[in-house]
């Protein structure tokens, strides 16, 4: 099944050329998707299709117990500047941070999304807080889990973003005094099955790349966390540029050590790339780096629990 729903802003690329995107730039972004999909680079012109197409995906985007770091780290991409080649190739009905409407208007935006004829995708940044009736997250007088389990279940399909979203985040954390929990742990009564877009925060590519496979190929295949196979398919430390030096037991002993300097393993400082799936390595952040290329230890972040798990974070375990 595939996602064609939501009407769209006409002349989308004129619109994206006035931004200063050209033809080139867009395919430029839409092969890096492919690439991130693991597809053909002829593929491109098939996403750039189906995100200039008449109908494309109206977005109710919702905002619970996080530290909006997922929609920041779409903001601040660039090479091209993903926030507007997605503002401009997605209809994004309703999102609490970045919609200049507030108060009534934000109101009325969100139920006229909700009762479109064509449907609407609902993407779920943050964990839901549940114990005492979910008191201690509220959105516009409802509970942030009274909101999600009304729109959530209704909607085509369901994207959870970020650590938070996706298995409580650091909300979730020992004590968890507000018994926050994960989209799909808080919304299983209801048969919620969303799409888990693992990471503290998220590649964004891996969030477009989830929106387009449902635009052109319907449902990605996941894997038993329901996270898309094609992005967290392969452990961190499988894809790591510095696994030549775990495979000779060659371990930087300090962070300031010379060998640590010389792009020795991390292992024995904490690193959690063998527990962890995910593609940090090949995709990286802006296509330029990522925490163990910075020098920093992994820490597991797109896995379950991780601030438990995974803690002390540089300890080995």
């Amino acid at each position: 099944m595939k996602f064609e729903i939501g009407l769209a802003k006409p002349n989308v690329e004129e619109r994206l050329r006035n931004r200063g995107i050209s033809r080139r730039d867009f395919l430029k972004f839409c092969g890096t998707v492919a690439a991130v999909m693991g597809l053909e680079a002829s593929y491109a012109k098939e996403i750039a299709a189906a995100l200039t197409a008449k109908k494309r995906p109206s977005v109710v985007y919702l905002h619970n117990a996080e530290c909006t770091g997922c929609s920041e780290a779409i903001l601040r991409t660039v090479d091209p500047y993903i926030d507007e080649l997605i503002l401009d190739t997605i209809s994004l009905d309703y999102h609490e941070t970045l919609m200049a409407a507030a108060g009534q208007a934000a109101e009325n935006a969100l139920h006229k999304a909700l009762k479109s004829p064509e449907g609407y995708i609902c993407v779920i940044e943050g964990a839901l807080p549940t114990r005492d009736g979910g008191l201690y997250g509220k959105v516009a007088g409802k509970t942030m889990l009274q909101m999600c389990s009304e729109i959530a279940p209704k909607a085509k399909a369901v994207i959870a973003i970020g650590a938070c979203a996706t298995f409580g985040g650091v909300q979730a954390a020992k004590p968890n005094p507000t018994g926050a929990k994960g989209v799909n742990d808080a919304l299983k009564k209801l048969n919620v099955k969303a799409i888990n877009i693992a990471g503290c925060p998220p590649n964004p590519y891996n969030f477009v790349g989830t929106v387009v496979h449902l635009l052109t190929k319907g449902m990605p295949k996941l894997d038993n966390l329901n996270r898309p196979v094609m992005f967290y398919g392969e452990t961190v430390h499988d894809q790591c540029p510095r696994l030549k030096h775990f495979d000779k037991q060659e371990y930087a002993p300090s962070f300031s050590s010379e060998e640590a300097k010389k792009g020795w393993c991390l292992y024995q400082l904490g690193c959690k790339g063998p527990d962890t799936f995910n593609n940090c390595p090949k995709i990286k952040f802006n296509q330029t780096n990522w925490p163990v290329q910075a020098g920093h230890p992994c820490i597991g972040c797109s896995e379950p629990d991780f601030w438990d798990a995974m803690s002390p974070f540089y300890v080995q375990r």
